[in-house]
């Protein structure tokens, strides 16, 4: 049913549970995994450069260590599973690198985090998982992570 999925990864707190999903489902299928994190270049673009950032001698390579580092740690659970999986560090607009990507690599399938948050804070601000979803050609599975009050 599937032979490859995509796991986009933000870095972000609460992706374990889209994690151990996407692993969970490749390893039950047969599935290839695929991991992607896009560097988002509406942030560093916007960047004016002026304050200290990171060790790093940009925004942009702060982002993309940031993303490699979160592309290891979900590809050492995709490991511990015995899988082999793909991972991609990309530059844009997360939305559309991502549905670039799965039609590139089709993908049969798209696992995506989403921290459960009230529908004000949505209509505000979506989110990237909310875009690929109304987006894409093909199916997402959304998983949800409970938020904690105050965040």
């Amino acid at each position: 049913m599937y032979d490859k999925i995509l796991l986009p990864t933000d870095a972000a707190e609460g992706t374990e549970l889209a994690i151990e999903h996407a692993v969970a489902v490749a390893e039950d299928t047969g599935a290839d995994l695929h991991l992607l994190y896009v560097v988002d270049s509406d942030v560093y673009n916007s960047y004016s450069g002026d304050e200290y950032v990171h060790e790093f001698e940009s925004l942009e390579a702060a982002l993309e260590h940031v993303g490699e580092e979160a592309l290891e740690s979900a590809a050492e659970a995709a490991r511990d599973a015995g899988l082999e999986p793909t991972t991609v560090v990309r530059h844009g607009r997360p939305h559309e690198q991502i549905l670039e990507y799965a039609d590139e690599a089709d993908v049969d399938m798209l696992v995506m985090g989403s921290k459960e948050r009230s529908g004000d804070y949505r209509q505000l601000l979506g989110s990237v998982t909310d875009r690929v979803a109304r987006l894409a050609s093909r199916p997402v599975t959304i998983v949800k992570t409970p938020v904690e009050d105050g965040e």
